[in-house]
């Protein structure tokens, strides 16, 4: 009887293994595909040696992705993209810099052990990565490892490139730490990573107030946070249903049916969960971002959240509110304003809240 011939493995059986935690079947896959990558590359940057900077970057990408490849039989498409996006990124970057950048170390001729070696290294990058809120690991993923640009992936996730933006700073705080001990670094790079981590100050919700004026949905309405140790405000434009819920949740009013925040407590209390603090994190572009911090079943998360939101879910659970210090020293956060002497506080907005649901319930007692 003949031997069995075996022919080389598949690229989906390679995509398998690599997935299970073998290094091996992941080089094989670069080394496959290197070659095509690397042209592709070199065409769009018009170096070899960028060319094989940008495949390295894309192996790398590849490999914290890995688990996103839909059909694992088209690798070599997958990774040839991701090398096109990268070398793409990178033109634009140093198109201001031509021909001054120099070439980095290639790809080209690494062998197995070198490969094994950036795989370890991508196995935890992508295990710090796999800790991100959702959002934030999404869009690590598209920007960084993927090479899209903040519009392409807002286009993706379907949300604004201010969001895009400030998901990216809060997952560079998250990951700063984290990643630090992996790469060789010098010491001032180290320092300028543990310095650029967020400082949070305690606040307490210091104001609710709307201007003057009958229309309650065209009237300007805000929320004012002010630090604990006299550290400054924090003045936020918020809508007036949100400031309808602040105020209520501000003045105790306890409303005959649970309103929305103290439905989503409930939510989260049903669930094996707890808030355990809210962060205003970011402004970009004129507009705030928040996260909650949610402790449940699955581990620590962050949930992205609107300002407005996250403060009164705090409040109505008792979670801290706390804000990056950075935002304390910014003058576009903090300008004064005309809000300062907005005539309807938080005791008249949730005065005229309790009349407008008494009349409701009269003219609809559903």
């Amino acid at each position: 009887m003949g031997q069995l011939r075996h022919g080389p493995a598949s690229d989906a059986d390679l995509v398998g293994r690599a997935l299970a935690g073998a290094r091996e079947p992941f080089a094989e896959l670069v080394r496959r595909h290197q070659v095509t990558a690397t042209a592709l590359a070199a065409r769009v940057l018009g170096s070899q040696d960028l060319a094989g900077d940008a495949v390295q970057e894309a192996a790398v990408a590849a490999m914290t992705g890995l688990d996103r490849l839909r059909s694992p039989d088209r690798f070599g498409s997958w990774f040839c993209g991701i090398t096109l996006n990268v070398a793409r990124r990178w033109l634009r970057q140093l198109r201001s810099e031509w021909p001054t950048a120099g070439p980095g170390p290639a790809l080209d001729g690494a062998g197995p052990a070198e490969l094994a070696e950036l795989a370890d290294l991508a196995a935890r990058v992508r295990a710090a990565i796999a800790e991100l809120a959702d959002g934030q690991r999404e869009a690590v993923l598209l920007f960084y490892l993927q090479g899209l640009s903040h519009r392409e992936v807002a286009a993706e996730l379907r949300i604004s490139v201010g969001a895009v933006k400030s998901r990216l700073h809060q997952a560079r705080a998250a990951l700063a730490p984290r990643l630090a001990p992996l790469i060789d670094i010098q010491e001032d790079t180290v320092m300028s990573v543990t310095t650029n981590a967020p400082e949070w100050v305690d606040v307490s919700v210091a104001a609710v107030g709307a201007e003057e004026g009958d229309d309650v949905m065209v009237r300007k309405h805000i929320m004012v946070l002010e630090a604990a140790g006299g550290r400054g405000r924090l003045p936020i434009w918020v809508g007036p249903a949100e400031a309808a819920a602040l105020a209520l949740t501000v003045e105790a009013i306890e409303m005959p049916r649970p309103q929305t925040y103290q439905m989503a407590a409930s939510l989260l209390e049903a669930a094996g969960s707890r808030a355990v603090e809210a962060r205003i994190t970011d402004l970009t572009d004129g507009t705030f971002y928040a996260v909650v911090i949610v402790d449940g079943p699955a581990g620590r998360r962050e949930v992205d959240a609107r300002p407005s939101d996250a403060v009164t879910l705090a409040a109505v659970t008792g979670a801290p509110v706390r804000v990056d210090a950075r935002l304390l020293a910014d003058p576009a956060a903090t300008a004064k304003g005309a809000w300062e002497s907005f005539p309807t506080g938080a005791a008249e907005l949730a005065a005229e809240t309790w009349e407008r649901w008494k009349q409701f319930v009269r003219h609809d007692p559903r």
